[in-house]
């Protein structure tokens, strides 16, 4: 087995993006006085897991699809590059869901001890929605990414379920304030996934993967990543506000790297150029929790 491929194929940059909804909705919770240290190392563990197992059934969906071949601009995927068979990665990919299951039934029964049983079985559905979204992306003749729906489910699961789900697990409640900061995260995540397709779209209208960009054209696509930068903002901002955390004010600083990447967009003429503003995106999505973070423990 080569380890190397299996590393390369787990796509380590993409795991600090789907942290920062966890982050978050544990800090909410931790300044408000609740705090579980087992919950927070399972959530973050299930999270990891679960996008590790969207990147590799990600890997495979693509490869049946020919979506992964010579047009593709990224970085060459493992089972595209001949390291990883179809096979194996479909074995990985189960070895994943069963790996964010194990983490998750744990977490579910911890965080909803006392709650009614109704909240328990909620839990555990989600957790099985998870997994299988993680999947289905692109894999099955119905995969979402292919239709349009991409967007909307990494909204739904990196900003609602991240923030929220998390917060409600700690503190057994709902704090419609919190709406701001999954709004934040969740839309940060939407322009990661946009970025991606704005750079790939002439290559995935070649194979008829239908994302919201091949839909709408490049041009518009940059007024749409403005648009989901700049309501990021306002969603953390109507939190900050809301709630007067005033200190916490400090996790809008990369926003300043982001305007920069946004005047990069507009100029951008060639697709591919926008490989490294990925990067870009995702690790100040990133930065942006663990100001937070720290803004909630001074």
């Amino acid at each position: 087995m080569d380890i190397k491929s299996w590393i390369h194929a787990a796509r380590l940059r993409t795991l600090p993006l789907s942290l920062s909804g966890i982050i978050v909705g544990s800090f909410v919770a931790h300044k408000q006085g609740f705090w579980d240290t087992s919950i927070f190392t399972l959530a973050m563990l299930t999270t990891l897991f679960l996008q590790v197992l969207s990147n590799f059934a990600n890997d495979l969906g693509d490869s049946y699809k020919g979506a992964d071949n010579e047009g593709r601009v990224g970085p060459m995927r493992a089972v595209q590059s001949g390291k990883i068979s179809q096979k194996q990665m479909t074995v990985g990919t189960v070895i994943m869901s069963l790996l964010s299951l194990l983490t998750a039934i744990p977490l579910i029964i911890i965080g909803t001890n006392e709650m009614p049983s109704s909240v328990l079985w909620a839990y555990v559905i989600l957790a099985l929605l998870s997994v299988l979204a993680a999947v289905t992306y692109t894999v099955g003749k119905k995969a979402y990414g292919y239709n349009g729906m991409g967007d909307v489910m990494v909204f739904i699961f990196f900003g609602l379920v991240s923030v929220l789900g998390v917060y409600s697990l700690y503190s057994k409640q709902f704090d419609w304030s919190l709406l701001g900061m999954a709004f934040g995260i969740g839309l940060l995540s939407i322009a990661v996934l946009n970025l991606n397709n704005m750079r790939d779209h002439e290559n995935d209208k070649l194979v008829n993967k239908r994302t919201i960009v091949v839909s709408m054209g490049f041009e518009k696509a940059k007024g749409y990543h403005t648009l989901l930068i700049v309501g990021s903002l306002l969603g953390i901002l109507t939190f900050i506000i809301l709630n007067e955390w005033w200190l916490s004010l400090i996790a809008i600083l990369p926003y300043f790297i982001l305007a920069k990447h946004l005047l990069k967009v507009w100029k951008t003429a060639v697709p591919q150029a926008l490989d490294p503003e990925l990067k870009k995106v995702a690790l100040s999505t990133f930065m942006i929790s663990i100001l937070f973070l720290i803004s909630t423990v001074l």
